[in-house]
């Protein structure tokens, strides 16, 4: 594939396995899965689930905006919780950081995610 790019930047945290932070191809962008690790650092965010979801959402932007785009211009985010009674408290934070429109979603709980910690996002952009 000669049109795919590799996105890369120090503001999301660096891939902790054999992956990229994100693939462009033409107009889409896939973001791979941010947990509540804070760049630079590598430190897992300390708190509930509503500052881990704004760090996994941090990052997300970070890399959106590494692409060329923003959070606005998600068409799919995957949202993956240890826990669906924080379904809720997702929400809210999910609305602090994307203008409506909101794009479409799935979100479902998981037995365990890296680092043990609560969330992981994912997103796909249109660019």
């Amino acid at each position: 594939m000669t049109n795919r790019a590799i996105i890369s930047t120090p503001g999301a945290p660096e891939a902790i396995g054999p992956y990229s932070q994100a693939v462009k191809v033409g107009g889409t962008v896939w973001v791979s899965g941010q947990i509540p690790l804070v760049p630079g650092s590598m430190e897992l965010v300390q708190g509930d689930i509503t500052a881990q979801a704004q760090q996994a959402f941090r990052n997300l932007s970070a890399i959106a905006e590494a692409a060329g785009g923003s959070l606005n211009d998600a068409v799919k985010i995957n949202i993956s919780l240890t826990d669906l009674q924080d379904f809720a408290a997702v929400n809210e934070v999910m609305a602090e950081f994307f203008d409506q429109p909101y794009p479409a979603r799935a979100c479902v709980q998981v037995a365990a995610l890296p680092k043990a910690v609560d969330i992981e996002v994912e997103a796909i952009l249109a660019l």
